[in-house]
């Protein structure tokens, strides 16, 4: 099993060797702008890498939206970034499932999902898997619970739109781990990506702040956390505090082939 962590973005392949890592993820452009990205200084190097590459899009995107001035750009930052990850050999694009506004209709938001697979298919697809994430809180979010990610599947399901599984994430809104990998796969058919982050606030809290798998402030049980990347068999990145990210990967590497 590949299994890996969030690095800088600066010089990933460093970050690689020093955390032993088979799976990398990191930012192409500053995650709380709208930028394009710029061509990475080391593209030729991390496509000729044998470590297996994920690029996470900017948290601002928001294909759900029904602002123009958010959903418009949401949807073009997305394809910008299928481009750039595509030109690092990157093997998909990491993009958070979006919300809607107090008072305005979930459907709207998952009908817009089902619009930016629309174009872009049009154009010949995205030039990466486009996996969309499991989300901590939000009453109008697309995929905080599980109802409404079945919603969203029929919707972008046929596109081949692959799913990133985030432990922290789901324990936050609620779910039980021990089920959330079967029941996730029932409704997708895929798990392609999975974020195995403990998390430092308890159970049903809402809340997204990750802890450290193990030897941190984490509330779930590494055992719990272990099942999940078994089950899901897919690779693992964890999005933990940087210090501890070492330990994690050697923790999940001895555990998993036990």
């Amino acid at each position: 099993m590949q299994i890996g962590a969030h690095v800088r973005d600066d010089d990933p392949l460093a970050a690689v060797a020093e955390r032993e890592a088979d799976v990398v993820q990191f930012f192409l452009s500053d995650p709380q702008g709208w930028k394009a990205p710029k061509p990475h200084p080391l593209g030729e190097e991390i496509k000729a890498h044998p470590v297996e590459v994920f690029i996470h899009a900017p948290y601002l995107i928001n294909v759900a939206s029904l602002n123009n001035k958010i959903r418009i750009p949401s949807r073009k930052n997305v394809t910008q970034h299928a481009n750039g990850a595509a030109a690092i050999g990157a093997k998909g694009l990491i993009v958070h499932g979006g919300h809607v506004r107090d008072g305005e209709d979930v459907e709207e938001g998952l009908v817009n999902w089902r619009k930016l697979f629309e174009r872009e298919a049009e154009k010949g697809g995205f030039a990466v898997p486009i996996l969309i994430e499991n989300t901590a809180g939000g009453d109008n979010a697309m995929t905080r619970d599980l109802d409404t990610i079945a919603r969203l599947w029929d919707k972008v399901g046929e596109f081949g739109a692959g799913f990133c599984f985030d432990t922290c994430h789901a324990y936050a809104a609620g779910w039980d781990l021990a089920e959330a990998v079967e029941k996730i796969k029932a409704i997708t058919g895929r798990i392609d990506l999975v974020h195995l982050n403990n998390s430092r606030d308890e159970f049903g809290s809402t809340r997204d702040r990750h802890a450290n798998v193990v030897g941190g402030d984490g509330t779930i049980d590494p055992d719990v956390l272990v099942a999940v990347a078994r089950d899901a068999g897919a690779p693992v990145v964890v999005e933990t505090p940087g210090d501890g990210q070492a330990a994690d990967i050697a923790y999940l590497r001895k555990a998993l082939t036990a």
